[in-house]
């Protein structure tokens, strides 16, 4: 049985809040109370649906002892128990706290690791993987910054991604990905293991990260270099330092207005997945938002072309579907991904 003591604490400040918005609160106020009222607004008719129902058991239960309604109840209350288990689940998932950051637009960054030329075309693998996915979910995928190897591989690669519930499931993806095939360029046949990291962060928002002018340095390039349709020969590419961390931005399409705002809200992004990661990184463990220990340099994922599989290493998950997975098919991984974390939170918050 779900606490009811919290219960009865969450709907009385959902009416609560109902009530405030009902008199017309001072505008000062009606965003907040907003913002609260949507937030708690599915966790209260939850709550009011789980309550109907037991009231509901308790009434079938109650008619047992009269012959006239008995076959109605016995029936009534059979139907009762089988769905208050799948109710009771959507309220514990309804009461988990919510990651204010999994309906935002998310920064892709894609980066090949340790194997020379073959990570570079790996990183290029994934970054077509990731485009099909979100196409697939009907997101809107904008490449930021693209810069190509000699062979088409990705020296560095930046996307944004909008749509619902972007961050929410793209979230699992930041970690080591490896890559075990024959590279083209290799005559002996011999496999080899590359790998590539990929990081996603949360689009900030303005109000959110206030950078100091004085704190940047801001420097118009000529793009050079191997770097694919996304690279101009105009000074109008754009560099970003952030003085005070060295974090250091890049964007190099055709337009130097359009490559600052984009270099700023990449550099927003990761100043503030900096200041969450110190966060998380001061809780217990098993309150951390993602599923692992969030190292992002811990391996996460396994491609083994030869084999035709690719594993999952934070959930023992193992598909050997590895061409549609390549081909965009992440769902599988996806959800089983945010099941686990799910469950990991229902039993840190003792649900």
């Amino acid at each position: 049985m779900l606490p009811d003591d919290r219960l009865t604490d969450i709907a009385r400040r959902f009416e609560y809040l109902e009530a405030r918005l009902a008199e017309g609160p001072e505008p000062a106020a009606i965003a907040a109370l907003s913002r609260d009222y949507a937030a708690l607004k599915p966790v209260a008719e939850q709550i009011a649906l789980y309550r109907a129902a037991l009231r509901e058991l308790t009434e079938a239960e109650a008619m047992l002892a009269d012959p006239d309604m008995r076959a109605l109840a016995v029936e009534e209350a059979a139907r009762l128990r089988a769905d208050l288990p799948q109710m009771e689940e959507a309220l514990r998932l309804a009461l988990l706290p919510r990651d204010v950051a999994d309906d935002r637009p998310a920064i892709l960054e894609i980066r090949p690791g340790t194997g020379g030329e073959e990570a570079s075309l790996f990183a290029a693998d994934l970054a077509r993987m990731y485009q099909r996915y979100a196409e697939g979910q009907g997101w809107r995928f904008e490449v930021l910054e693209e810069a190509l190897s000699d062979l088409g591989g990705l020296r560095e690669f930046t996307a944004l991604v909008e749509g619902e519930g972007v961050y929410a499931r793209l979230k699992f993806e930041s970690g080591v990905h490896r890559v075990q095939r024959v590279p083209e360029t290799e005559a002996g046949g011999r496999i080899h293991t590359s790998a590539a990291t990929v990081a996603v962060l949360p689009q900030a928002e303005e109000v959110e990260v206030d950078i100091p002018a004085a704190d940047l340095r801001i420097d118009t390039m000529r793009a050079s270099g191997a770097g694919g349709q996304h690279v101009n020969t105009t000074d109008s590419a754009v560099r970003i330092t952030h003085i005070p961390t060295r974090l250091v931005v890049t964007s190099s399409l055709k337009s130097q207005h359009q490559n600052r705002a984009n270099a700023l809200a990449v550099l927003r992004a990761r100043l503030a997945e900096m200041e969450r990661s110190r966060r998380e990184d001061a809780r217990a463990a098993a309150r951390r938002a993602q599923v692992g220990t969030g190292d992002r340099s811990e391996r996460i994922r396994t491609y083994n072309f030869p084999q035709g599989r690719v594993t999952d290493h934070r959930i023992n998950l193992t598909l050997y579907a590895l061409s549609q997975v390549m081909g965009g098919d992440l769902g599988p991984f996806v959800q089983a991904l945010m099941a686990e974390d799910q469950a990991r939170r229902l039993a840190a918050e003792g649900l």
